[in-house]
C-alpha cells in the first residue's frame, strides 16, 4: 500500500470525518417547516433564507459555539496576549504563502490568467524576498493578494451554492463549499507529500496554527456579534452569504487584460491593476 495511505495529512483525516458526519446530519435532518401558502411574505423570506435544514443547523451551530467558548476563543486570547502582532502577521503570511500552490489551481480552473500570474508572482516573490513568506513584500511590488477556492471555482462554472448548512467545525457553508473545502484539501501538495511522525506533527502543527490565526484574526467582531446580535446564528448566516457573495462577485469582475506575468503592474484605484 502506497505510503500516503499509511499515513496521510492531518486535514485529510479531519475533512474525511467532517464529511461523514455531514451526510450523517443530511440524511438525519430534521427540516424547517413551510410557512402556509396564504402567507406571500413568510413564504418570500423563507425562499430568501434558503435554510430548510435550520433546526439540525442550529444544533451544530451550539455545539460548534461551544466548542469554540472553551477551546478556539481562550487560545485565540492566549495567542494575542502571547505573541506581538507583527510576528503574528509573520506567521500569517506563511501560512498564506503555503496556501499559494492551491489557490494558483483556483485561478487556473476559474479561467483568470491575471490572478494566476499575480499569484505565481508573489510566490516567487514571497518565498525569496519576502523570506519564506514572512514577509509581503509582493503585495508592496504590485501583487495583490485575491481569495480563490473550489467553491469560488465552482461558483464561475454556474454552479448553484444550494441550501445553507452549518457544518461541524467547519462552521457556515452550503453543499457548493463544502464540496470545495474538499476538494481544496485534495489539491494541496502538503496532503500528499511525505510520511512519518514528522511529517504528520508538521501537518498537525500548520492546521493548528491555522485555525488559531483565523480566530484571533476575528476575535474582536465575533464578540462584538455575540453580545449585540438578537440572534447571532442568523446574523452568522446573514454576514457568510455576503461575504461569499462579494467574493464572487470580485472574481467575475476580475476581468484585467492579461499581461506576462513578469511585467511591472501598477495598481490601478481598486488596488488590482489596469
Amino acid at each position: 500500500m502506497p505510503a500516503v495511505f499509511r499515513s496521510p495529512n492531518p486535514l485529510s483525516r479531519i475533512w474525511h470525518q467532517v464529511a461523514v458526519a455531514g451526510l450523517l446530519a443530511l440524511s438525519l435532518a430534521a427540516c424547517a417547516t413551510p410557512p402556509p401558502a396564504d402567507d406571500p411574505e413568510a413564504v418570500a423570506d423563507f425562499k430568501a433564507t434558503n435554510d430548510p435544514l435550520e433546526p439540525t443547523n442550529r444544533v451544530f451551530y451550539a455545539v460548534n459555539n461551544g466548542l469554540d467558548t472553551v477551546i478556539l476563543r481562550p487560545a485565540a486570547q492566549a495567542y494575542r496576549f502571547v505573541v506581538p502582532g507583527k510576528v503574528r502577521e509573520g506567521i500569517h503570511n506563511v501560512l498564506s504563502n503555503l496556501g499559494t500552490p492551491v489557490q494558483l489551481s483556483n485561478d487556473m480552473l476559474e479561467g483568470k490568467p491575471r490572478r494566476a500570474g499575480d499569484t505565481t508572482m508573489r510566490f516567487l516573490i514571497n518565498s525569496t524576498v519576502g523570506v519564506l513568506g514572512i514577509f509581503d513584500v509582493a503585495k508592496e511590488w504590485g501583487y495583490p493578494n485575491h481569495d480563490a477556492d473550489f467553491g469560488m471555482t465552482l461558483a464561475s462554472w454556474g454552479v448553484p451554492e444550494g441550501p445553507f448548512l452549518f457544518l461541524p467545525v467547519l462552521g457556515p457553508s452550503d453543499p457548493r463549499d463544502a464540496v470545495g473545502f474538499g476538494v481544496d484539501i485534495v489539491q494541496d501538495p502538503f496532503t500528499w507529500v511525505g510520511q512519518g511522525a514528522a511529517v504528520t506533527a508538521l501537518g498537525w502543527s500548520r492546521f493548528a496554527l491555522s485555525a488559531v490565526d483565523a480566530r484571533e484574526r476575528v476575535l474582536d467582531s465575533l464578540d462584538q456579534i455575540k453580545k449585540t446580535a438578537l440572534d447571532p446564528y442568523a446574523t452568522f448566516r446573514s454576514l457568510y452569504r455576503q461575504h461569499r457573495h462579494a467574493q464572487i462577485e470580485a472574481l467575475r469582475n476580475d476581468n484585467r487584460a492579461t499581461i506576462p506575468v513578469w511585467f511591472p503592474q501598477q495598481a490601478g484605484p481598486t488596488g488590482n491593476g489596469p
